[in-house]
């Protein structure tokens, strides 16, 4: 009796879990009897279906993001080479038409992925290489957000946004790139170079001048000086002469002695009458 009992109560909650179904607020779902739907339930809550005859499809209603797994090759108008990887945020807006058109999410992935790469490589096509990566590029991501959008209705799905994660050149291009860039940088440092020589010989050449400036000044002055002094030495000379010529005369020849012997190896012959003997002798003048 008791072993009935349970075999009743364990049919009954298979039943029930065949009949009772939750759907929580993250979720939204398509009611199928033999893969045809029959119900769309949006709003959570407890639900009942018939047992083995109807399917319960789940499907979320947060917002998705798609990631592209692998980044695709794309050409610009100016024939250049692009790598990009793009990601894209959308939701099941009519899980009713998702679920006749796609299945699955898995599904929408894939077809959302080469909606986006179409509508990517068509508007790459009418760009310059350098337009996609800075000026227009907020525009072409809102281009293809509303490209895709329009494409991806009739599935049920809306497109919220689409935006391009990685935009890199092939890694033969990066290498060609990157040689144009080191060249033009050193023709750009070569260029402050010969600018910066330019400018040294500038300043050279002015200072140069303005030395020759200088030494020609210093030299006219000294030149100007050593006259005045030699005036001035002369008129003291003079002075000195014409108060007592026969002093200023023994000073003359004194100076001119000490000169003579200032060495000290010099041998000088002497005549008997020289003024010099005259003067070792005695220094007192004659009358």
């Amino acid at each position: 009796m008791h072993q009935f009992i349970i075999a009743i109560l364990v049919l009954g909650i298979l039943i029930l879990s065949q009949t009772v179904y939750v759907i929580p607020e993250w979720e939204q779902a398509i009611v199928t009897r033999f893969g045809q739907p029959i119900r769309t339930v949006r709003e959570p809550g407890l639900y009942f279906k018939l047992p083995v005859i109807n399917t319960v499809s789940r499907f979320d209603r947060r917002i998705l993001a798609t990631d592209s797994p692998t980044g695709g090759e794309y050409l610009s108008l100016d024939k250049k080479r692009l790598l990009v990887d793009h990601i894209s945020r959308w939701h099941i807006a009519d899980p009713l038409q998702f679920f006749r058109t796609m299945r699955d999410e898995r599904g929408a992935m894939a077809r959302l992925d080469d909606i986006i790469s179409a509508r990517l490589r068509q508007a790459f096509a009418k760009e310059n290489f350098k337009a996609i990566i800075r000026e227009k590029r907020a525009d072409i991501m809102e281009e293809v957000t509303a490209a895709t959008r329009e494409v991806a209705a009739p599935f049920g799905i809306q497109v919220l946004d689409v935006r391009i994660k990685r935009a890199d050149l092939p890694p033969e291009v990066q290498a060609s790139v990157f040689a144009r860039m080191q060249a033009e940088r050193q023709r750009i440092a070569m260029r402050y170079r010969a600018e910066g020589e330019e400018k040294a010989r500038e300043i050279r050449a002015t200072a140069d001048k303005e030395r020759e400036i200088l030494l020609a000044r210093a030299y006219s002055t000294s030149q100007r000086q050593r006259g005045e002094g030699d005036a001035q030495a002369t008129a003291v000379t003079g002075q000195a002469f014409g108060q007592d010529p026969e002093f200023y005369a023994f000073q003359r020849r004194l100076d001119t002695y000490e000169r003579v012997f200032a060495d000290g190896a010099t041998t000088i012959l002497l005549r008997p009458d020289s003024d010099l003997l005259r003067y070792l002798e005695s220094p007192r003048p004659r009358r």
